[in-house]
């Protein structure tokens, strides 16, 4: 719908537009531009979903227990936290390591494949200080390792290590141990530099004095055993009626309180204060509808009262889960 302007009104749009001060006119259109999403081919997709949400789980696990071992051993409080999970090409993991960091290559076993862990490097030295008795107020000075820091970053990185071979084995069923230790830029024999990877990236907080450590997963290290992290074979694998038996075989060891009731009814509190012995209370149902058997707070069928010897019984009249 257009409309004719006066030459006021043309004025006094003249006028605004050299203040500055011309209406809105984005509030005029109510379509909504189209969404694009953009797709990065060159980001691999072989880690299924199940598989980064059950890894980033173990490593959560891993950071907790490992935050408690550390802070013993180094007299200290030091915290471990996740802070991200991406995957992307091995190449492309090496890339968001920060420069100078320590890695330690880790032998899985018994699949024979290797991982890699990194730290930063003032995070090993703020240990190294702590481990020879020193405190962590600030961040040592940056210095050239000498054989004795080697030998205490060993010790330090050993100690983590064994804390994510617990979570690994509890995972997957498999172990990590420390093999060489390096620095980051002579690990490429791992994986090839297109390998798809799932990097974590953690972050150790020591008297606020923040670091980061990553744990690079490429897919060849955990192929074979990428369905037992997932889980998928207790569901679909050749064990799945082994494990549904032996579930069926737990619940049927569960304890159920099976009950007989003749009848419910609801009174008010004065009601109920006013019973005595000899008093009538009228449930509404007629005796030779029997008693209904319940399991917990579910009905399953109805059963008339007698006896069994010298105790009270109920025989199943109807078929369980029939109606009243």
């Amino acid at each position: 719908m257009s409309e004719n302007l006066t030459p006021e009104q043309i004025a006094a749009l003249v006028e605004a537009a050299k203040q500055g001060q011309l209406p809105d006119q984005t509030s005029a259109s109510t379509r909504r531009s189209p969404r694009i999403r953009t797709v990065d081919f060159s980001r691999p997709t072989k880690f299924t979903i199940e598989n980064q949400r059950r890894i980033a789980r173990a490593i959560d696990t891993f950071c907790q227990t490992a935050a408690t071992r550390l802070s013993a051993e180094l007299r200290l409080p030091i915290e471990l936290e996740v802070i991200s999970t991406a995957q992307v090409t091995w190449s492309g993991a090496q890339s968001l390591l920060p420069p100078g960091s320590l890695a330690v290559l880790l032998d899985v076993h018994p699949v024979e494949t290797r991982m890699l862990l990194t730290a930063e490097r003032p995070f090993v030295l703020m240990g190294i200080e702590c481990l020879l008795g020193g405190s962590a107020e600030r961040p040592p000075r940056e210095r050239r390792l000498s054989e004795i820091d080697w030998a205490l970053s060993r010790r330090l990185l050993d100690s983590i290590v064994t804390q994510l071979s617990l979570v690994w084995e509890d995972l997957a069923g498999v172990t990590v141990t420390s093999g060489a230790i390096d620095l980051q830029n002579d690990t490429g024999q791992i994986a090839s530099v297109s390998e798809p990877t799932l990097v974590v990236m953690m972050e150790s907080r020591i008297n606020k004095h923040s670091s980061a450590l990553a744990l690079l997963v490429p897919w060849i290290a955990i192929e074979p055993i990428a369905q037992r992290i997932s889980a998928r074979d207790l569901l679909f694998g050749d064990d799945g009626a082994e494990f549904a038996t032996g579930i069926a075989s737990a619940l049927a060891h569960v304890p159920v309180t099976l009950r007989a009731e003749v009848a419910a009814i609801e009174l008010p509190v004065e009601e109920i204060l006013a019973l005595a012995p000899g008093s009538v209370v009228r449930l509404g149902v007629r005796a030779d509808r029997g008693v209904s058997v319940f399991a917990e707070n579910t009905r399953l069928c109805r059963a008339q009262p007698g006896a069994n010897g010298s105790r009270r019984a109920v025989q199943i009249r109807d078929q369980v889960g029939g109606g009243a």
